[in-house]
């Protein structure tokens, strides 16, 4: 039929409809809408993927979720291989497509509110012009300074025994961990005396201009990280009393720490090789903040190779790092 040819396209108004012999096509909106209302529904259920891509995508992402790996380093170290966005990555673990599932998510926790107390502490002649303030005042004056944040994790036996001291350089997320038979001031004097006697003042001078660190006994000799041989090398600030969050960025790296070695575990035993795979690991995960490179990839364009090399730091290749506590059962 000619008529058909053009709008509206259908029989409805037909005039000639009780004598046609041609195949009749009628609008029904009641139908249309019921169409439309099922298209629109299907198309927004289940997931964009064929079983076998979806089986495919499986067998990458959840191994290395069970290697303890972040959802962000996996992404990020596999995106030729990764067909959708972290955000879908997160909702097909969330549906429960993959083998792995939300409780494999290091980070999909609860975090507890924050104590807002404060107290000063006993003795605060050392943080005489060094106090949270006198830092930030010092980084307006001086805005492109690296800045070193510093401090101590305990294991499950307390500061009486074996400890890690942490370093993170901002400029790169890079962590260093050196451990410490106890958390005394002599044994984190044995540690910068020994990275000032391999880098030499100038070395020292230009990779720790700044140090931020928290209120703890064996910080409180500022002499320790400013004049290792009686010169002025360096700056120490000390963090306000309970005010852990001013050197968040270390406080959030010590994660990928309890990852390996959980809250009530001893470090007794630990040696500093075990030590230094542990931080080879956290230095080679890919961070979303660092545009998907690792704080080791950013070291080696901004840390001095010699401290690198003094720490026996090297990079883990992206699919074989692992953030379980079977890291150190191998």
């Amino acid at each position: 039929c000619e008529k058909l040819k053009k709008p509206p396209y259908v029989c409805n108004d037909c005039p000639q409809i009780r004598n046609c012999s041609h195949d009749f096509y009628f609008y029904r909106a009641n139908y249309a809408n019921d169409i439309y209302s099922e298209t629109k529904s299907s198309s927004r259920s289940g997931i964009n993927q064929t079983p076998e891509s979806l089986e495919q995508l499986d067998r990458l992402v959840s191994p290395l979720l069970l290697q303890g790996q972040p959802l962000s380093h996996i992404f990020a170290s596999n995106q030729e291989s990764v067909p959708c966005s972290i955000r879908t990555l997160y909702n097909y673990i969330d549906q429960g497509y993959f083998t792995a599932i939300n409780l494999d998510l290091p980070r999909k926790v609860r975090y507890k509110k924050r104590r807002q107390v404060r107290r000063e502490p006993d003795n605060t002649g050392y943080r005489k012009d060094r106090s949270y303030q006198d830092f930030e005042r010092y980084l307006e004056k001086f805005p492109d300074t690296n800045v070193v944040e510093l401090d101590v994790v305990e294991g499950a036996g307390g500061k009486s025994e074996q400890v890690l001291l942490t370093m993170l350089f901002r400029n790169c997320s890079l962590m260093l961990i050196f451990l410490m038979e106890a958390d005394r001031k002599d044994n984190v004097q044995d540690v910068f005396q020994r990275i000032y006697t391999h880098l030499g003042a100038e070395l020292y001078r230009k990779l720790f201009p700044v140090i931020l660190t928290d209120n703890g006994a064996s910080f409180k000799d500022p002499a320790i990280f400013e004049r290792p041989e009686g010169e002025l090398l360096s700056r120490v600030f000390y963090c306000d009393p309970m005010a852990s969050w001013q050197k968040g960025r270390l406080e959030k790296n010590h994660e990928f720490i309890r990852y390996i070695i959980p809250k009530g575990t001893t470090f007794a035993g630990l040696d500093q090789e075990q030590v230094t795979l542990i931080t080879n690991h956290i230095n080679s995960v890919a961070r979303a903040s660092l545009n998907g490179c690792t704080p080791f990839e950013l070291a080696l364009l901004l840390i001095d190779r010699k401290l690198l090399d003094l720490c026996q730091l090297e990079r883990i290749p992206a699919n074989q790092v692992i953030l379980k506590p079977s890291l150190l059962k191998k």
